[in-house]
């Protein structure tokens, strides 16, 4: 990526749920991104479905078609904004799983880490509850630092999101500021990795 080049952002949540709130969060995080000059893809876990991860099944049946396409998203993105809905204060089993499928050694001398190493991450959490799903932010952060990426500051969460979003968008002037500064955190943190 050169000085001139837009940044390559994949946005995408750790929900399968149609309705997620979290995956409009980070589509409307996206289109942030389009209007400051990133190349954003929006993607779904649900069109990427990958059994629960097994070093037995992976042995017997293969890397699943499912996983290495996601893996193949995030290695050709800069970096990505990541949508974590709280489950029982903690990552969703979805986001856990595609992380550890993605972290599986790649083709040929590709390292395991590839797809996240030296990756700039925007991650944000949205729920109908007074919280907004910051307890579980905690732990997707500390997961994604030890496979080597570097997880921006200003970890978004977004309380009352129901009434936070209208239309796709977030409205609520408080989150909306939030999630515009996160989305320039990232993008300068992208063009800065890349031209240093």
């Amino acid at each position: 990526m050169s000085a001139n080049t837009p940044a390559k952002i994949l946005a995408f949540s750790g929900s399968l749920r149609k309705e997620s709130f979290n995956q409009k969060v980070v589509s409307f995080a996206a289109e942030l991104a389009r209007e400051r000059g990133a190349e954003a893809t929006v993607i779904t876990l649900r069109d990427y479905p990958m059994p629960i991860f097994s070093e037995d099944d992976e042995k017997a049946n293969g890397y699943p078609a499912e996983a290495r396409a996601f893996r193949e998203q995030l290695l050709s993105h800069d970096g990505f904004i990541i949508g974590c809905p709280e489950y029982n204060s903690s990552i969703t089993a979805a986001l856990k799983n595609a992380i550890d499928w993605a972290t599986r050694a790649g083709k040929g001398d590709e390292h395991p880490l590839a797809c996240f190493a030296g990756k700039a991450i925007a991650l944000t959490a949205a729920s109908p509850g007074g919280f907004g799903g910051l307890r579980g932010l905690d732990h997707v952060r500390e997961i994604l630092g030890n496979v080597n990426a570097h997880i921006v500051p200003g970890m978004v969460a977004i309380p009352s999101v129901h009434e936070a979003l209208s239309d796709g968008k977030v409205t609520n002037d408080r989150s909306r500021d939030a999630l515009e500064s996160l989305v320039d955190t990232l993008i300068s943190t992208v063009t800065k990795m890349h031209s240093a």
